[in-house]
């Protein structure tokens, strides 16, 4: 597999998923393995799941031991999808891994609506507001901020996307848990289930996975035990090391 100046090869060894990166553009981290890690199963042969803001088809390609169809990625930096086609081919998913170099604004007219089982989406975290410090290098400042596409519309699009009683999955920052909740209300999508992620127990929650059902009931949200990623030697902890290197580690 050809690798262009400054990229490398890294691993998710709990399924041996390998994933081509550069810093200058782009890596995955945490939170796309949680992403995936939260995401339920899709075992049908004729299911499709579809990422949303893709980047480098990290989430996935996670995600391709959970799902049995299709996975469609949507990407709309060129470099970063076209990281996640040499990622597909070195991990020999041509077969059920599709990348789409598009802007999500027209996902829907690449996918038909109403078709898809799963929507995972990774999104930018930050408002793209005039006061907003972005990164100096274009490929990160679109992957942190809502550059090319805000969260309402990334929720918006999810919607069209998802069967009915289809299921999203988001991963985020806590501290826009309730402009998500208010979105997703007025998208169709009812939350059911939430789970923060902290850095230590001490700590406050960095992260913040969300799953919701197309047209669900809108009471009924279960609140899941949280992960801590590190503890007090500052070593992952036991679920951490299960869920990047397996179970046998």
């Amino acid at each position: 597999m050809e690798l262009y100046e400054n990229e490398r090869i890294d691993r998710l060894y709990s399924n041996e998923v390998q994933i081509i990166q550069s810093a200058e553009v782009f890596s995955f981290s945490l939170d796309a393995v949680l992403l995936a890690h939260f995401t339920s199963a899709l075992r049908k042969e004729n299911g499709k799941l579809v990422d949303l803001c893709a980047g480098n088809g990290a989430v996935g390609l996670f995600l391709t031991e959970k799902v049995t169809g299709q996975i469609i990625e949507v990407e709309v930096q060129d470099r970063l999808s076209d990281m996640a086609r040499r990622s597909i081919e070195l991990n020999n998913l041509e077969n059920r891994v599709k990348m789409l170099n598009i802007d999500l604004n027209t996902a829907t007219e690449f996918i038909k609506k109403d078709s898809v089982d799963i929507v995972t989406c990774n999104p930018p975290y930050f408002s793209d507001l005039p006061t907003s410090k972005k990164n100096d290098n274009p490929y990160l400042a679109i992957a942190r901020h809502e550059i090319s596409v805000n969260l309402e519309r990334i929720i918006e699009v999810t919607s069209d996307l998802l069967k009915m009683n289809g299921k999203a999955y988001f991963v985020h920052r806590p501290e826009r848990a309730a402009e998500i909740f208010e979105l997703m209300r007025k998208h169709r999508l009812a939350p059911k289930k939430v789970q923060l992620v902290h850095p230590k127990k001490e700590k406050e929650a960095n992260m913040i996975l969300i799953e919701a059902i197309k047209d669900g009931r809108l009471n009924g949200i279960r609140f899941m035990p949280a992960i801590v990623v590190y503890d007090r030697s500052n070593e992952y902890t036991p679920l951490l090391k299960e869920i990047l290197y397996g179970k046998n580690e």
